[in-house]
């Protein structure tokens, strides 16, 4: 073991013994994983609303405080701790900010087992439509992010969680299953079919062009690959 990983191990336990600068230390050094799940999982209405270091600062008093309750005893674990306390901070922001009409329309992103109607997919094609047009094309992107939106819908609820933890958030394999609480090869599976099945849902949109599905492609297969 590296001194990086074994100072890494040294940090864990004194963060299970309530070390509040272990904690700090560790979430830091966790910092730039758990902003891109933020990017990702945070309703794009609020992005310009919602600061990315206040969002982190909630993050750790939240885990400070529930201390207590972290059972694990591997740095993989730990991170799934922080990533579940990272959503439902997401989703009491989500709440304080825009409240009952968010929740109406099914819209709240969704937390490690917390399936809400449309949540991973409306991530996942808003991202989608944002890289294929530019802010002043807002009627293509919408209509682009919709069409994403209902041809996800189709997907296994499991499936689509799958392919955002490793796809978008850049789980690996091992942190994907423990995140959902299924078998690491069970998510192996569910990801190369998921992923298969965004590329076809891809290819059946004619905002995508052939050049372009081709480089979806191969960043797609080579993301994945990366994070086996």
């Amino acid at each position: 073991m590296t001194e990086p990983a074994n100072d890494a191990v040294r940090l864990l336990a004194r963060v299970r013994q309530g070390d509040k600068e272990a904690l700090a230390q560790l979430l830091s050094r966790n910092q730039e994983r758990l902003i891109r799940m933020v990017r990702f999982r945070l309703d794009p209405r609020l992005g310009k609303r919602v600061d990315e270091n206040d969002v982190l600062q909630e993050i750790y008093l939240s885990a400070h405080k529930r201390l207590q309750h972290f059972e694990g005893d591997s740095l993989q674990s730990f991170f799934i701790w922080l990533r579940l306390i990272a959503g439902q901070t997401l989703v009491d922001i989500h709440r304080q900010q825009v409240g009952a009409q968010v929740r109406a329309a099914g819209r709240e992103r969704s937390i490690d087992g917390l399936f809400h109607p449309n949540a991973t997919s409306t991530s996942v094609a808003f991202l989608l439509a944002a890289d294929r047009t530019s802010p002043s094309q807002a009627a293509i992107r919408a209509e682009m992010s919709f069409q994403i939106e209902q041809a996800m819908e189709s997907m296994d609820p499991i499936d689509r969680e799958v392919l955002a933890l490793r796809h978008f958030e850049e789980l690996r394999n091992g942190e994907v299953a423990e995140a959902l609480g299924i078998a690491e090869k069970a998510a192996s599976i569910r990801y190369v079919r998921a992923l298969g099945r965004l590329k076809r849902i891809l290819a059946g949109l004619s905002d995508f062009s052939a050049g372009d599905r081709g480089k979806d492609d191969g960043q797609l297969h080579a993301e994945g690959s990366a994070n086996r």
